[in-house]
């Protein structure tokens, strides 16, 4: 590939071996034992059970046509799933219920499906993708990037060995591989075999990408026949830049995914790549869970209405399994073929591309997709032994007790119950912010502090608590910070979390699970507080639904002034919450809130409810309380 020579000097592109449109660089202002590996069919006749065609069911081509059939595979949304393990339970992983058997997770997984299909295609005949989100969601995420970070130790990531391992042909990023830093994400993708992609995460002020925008793949898949050149186009997602504006702040930004496959696709074309393949992740729905400043987050299926010239997309992000979504490109009425596999490894996408060569290059003349179900092979023993120290250093750290609780605790009810569990969330980060701020002004001001329900199956044992536990109540990796709000703006931000919750009549029978998630809104979008006390009158409509806040027993005024304890992912705008991303910061050492849970636990030595557990919120009807 070559590089065109009218770069500007600055910045230096750390990838050197792509095209570059013309004004691209123009700046601008702006632990596994045996029994664990679960015992399936085998891998080929999970495939054919999915329908999935041989080796010998080739494309019918026209006589003397030259043809050939390729097979591109995709994973999105691998969240640091390696083996088929759930480290919150310390057992294998378990989603199953009567009737309906248990999905299964990890690259171990889906590395039995992809050497399948290797085999029945010809490995020469296929390509494997990711859409992002890989190295940030389980413990063993966590583990490898802040108990035991392999830019410290120099070991090779898990996910990194993995994926190097199975020849993945190229990953691009997510907005979760930014979680950590961007030099612990430039410290991954040095480990990485495969061209690691985002094309529209650009350095600060500049249109140039501050990671590699495409790759493009020569296939030799037929003898006598040309080469078939595949190109593979990386976009990331623009909520980067609010759910981790501490980490890209000044440094990276993230452009339109529509406007970035627009100007990359014709130099991937001219380059000479037949085939174009958009790995994205992004959803497809078109909307956006942040307001209109930013571009559209779920845009994938916008990129195949709006840019001209690709063939495939790979999309991720949402967490669905779509096996095949078939667009039309509104400019060419071409047809473009999508797919999004189930995250954590449950499914791998499955693009089959009948090509042919005409007039000098190759061109899809049809297309078929499909994903399949990774519960159906059994973990590929290779894989599971490539990574089985490290997971079982992760089982050991998560089995370490921190303190003991007096009493069983459950987050069960916490959706419509103010529960002790989640109080103790309050408790840790209250206490955190508030040894923080002394001797300075704020200490002064009383402290609040917000938590979400994250979790309905967290709870805490009676008797020790492990690291486990603290885990499965704070599954996220925030860190705290602390702004100041105002009594009326602490209202408007209780009104807003309250629209959790359906409008109920004041007679209507009691079933609070059925009153949740209105309008799609998921559990960790209903904040709860502690330290000031109100009620939730869910028989009222959406926005007049906080009544009789008060502090200390007197109601809050307006203009009262309040240090109000809370994550980053809250703080930089995630869901949408008025006024908190404008608030301003007091506190911000980038303390990660599981772990200062375990510090917090671990200096006390116990946790008793009745030392922090207060029913400060509730839930009424009409004023009436509903429990």
């Amino acid at each position: 590939m070559s590089e065109l020579s009218h770069h500007h000097p600055e910045p230096t592109p750390r990838w050197c071996s792509c095209a570059v449109p013309d004004d691209e660089t123009l700046p601008e202002k702006s632990g596994l034992s045996r029994r664990n590996v679960l015992v399936g069919m085998s891998a080929a006749g999970a495939l054919a059970a999915a329908g999935w065609p041989g080796a010998a069911q080739a494309a019918n081509a026209a006589p003397g046509a030259k043809a050939v059939t390729i097979t591109i595979m995709g994973t999105s949304d691998l969240h640091a799933n390696v083996v088929n393990w759930d480290y919150y339970k310390d057992a294998v992983f378990n989603d199953g219920r009567p009737g309906v058997p248990s999905n299964a997770v990890g690259l171990s997984r889906v590395a039995s499906v992809v050497n399948q299909i290797r085999a029945d295609r010809g490995r020469e005949r296929t390509l494997l993708f990711d859409a992002g989100d890989t190295i940030q969601g389980t413990p063993l995420g966590f583990y490898y990037a802040t108990v035991e970070p392999v830019t410290e130790t120099g070991a090779i990531h898990p996910v990194a060995a993995q994926m190097n391992a199975l020849g993945y042909d190229a990953v691009a990023l997510g907005n979760h591989e930014f979680n950590y830093g961007l030099d612990f994400l430039d410290n991954w993708i040095s480990q990485m075999d495969a061209p690691v992609l985002a094309a529209n995460a650009v350095h600060a002020a500049t249109k140039v990408p501050r990671f590699r925008p495409y790759t493009i793949t020569t296939m030799k898949a037929a003898k006598g026949l040309p080469p078939v050149r595949v190109g593979v186009l990386g976009l990331t997602n623009p909520g980067v830049v609010i759910w981790d504006k501490a980490n890209v702040s000044g440094q990276v930004e993230v452009l339109d995914l529509v406007e970035t496959a627009a100007r990359w696709v014709p130099v991937m074309r001219a380059e000479g790549a037949h085939i174009i393949v958009v790995s994205a992740h992004s959803g497809e729905s078109g909307t956006s869970s942040y307001g209109g400043d930013l571009p559209v987050e779920n845009a994938a299926k916008l990129v195949a209405e709006q840019v001209p010239g690709i063939d495939v997309i790979l999309f991720g992000h949402a967490h669905q399994d779509i096996p095949q979504r078939l667009v039309t490109n509104t400019q060419t009425g071409a047809e473009v073929i999508m797919s999004e596999p189930k995250n954590w490894g449950q499914r791998l996408s499955v693009f089959d591309l009948d090509l042919e060569f005409v007039r000098g290059k190759w061109g899809v003349v049809a297309h078929t997709a499909t994903t399949l179900n990774t519960n159906t092979v059994v973990d590929d023993p290779a894989f599971v032994a490539l990574v089985r120290d490290q997971h079982d250093a992760v089982v050991t750290y998560m089995n370490t007790p921190v303190a003991n609780s007096t009493e069983s605790m459950s987050a069960a009810e916490a959706c419509w119950k103010d529960t002790a569990i989640l109080d103790y969330v309050n408790e840790v980060q209250t206490a955190t912010v508030a040894a923080a701020v002394a001797g300075t002004p704020e200490a002064a001001l009383p402290i609040v502090s917000i938590a979400a329900p994250f979790n309905r199956a967290a709870s805490f044992p009676q008797g020790p608590v492990t690291i486990k536990d603290v885990a499965g109540l704070y599954i996220y990796d925030n860190t705290l910070m602390a702004s100041v709000l105002t009594g009326a703006q602490i209202k408007d931000y209780l009104e807003y979390s309250a629209k959790y919750f359906i409008q109920v009549a004041a007679d209507a029978p009691v079933a609070p699970a059925s009153w949740t998630n209105a309008g799609n809104t998921p559990d960790y979008n209903y904040d709860q507080f502690s330290g000031v006390d109100y009620s939730v009158d869910i028989a009222q409509p959406y926005g007049s639904r906080i009544v009789g806040m008060t502090y200390g027993g007197v109601p809050v005024a307006p203009d009262q002034r309040f240090l109000v304890a809370v994550n980053n992912y809250r703080q930089s705008g995630g869901g949408g919450f008025p006024h908190i991303a404008a608030a301003p910061v007091v506190y911000n050492a980038q303390v990660a809130i599981r772990e200062a849970i375990v510090s917090y636990a671990s200096a006390a030595g116990t946790i008793d409810p009745a030392v922090f557990h207060v029913e400060n919120w509730r839930l009424v009807r009409n004023g009436i309380p509903v429990f």
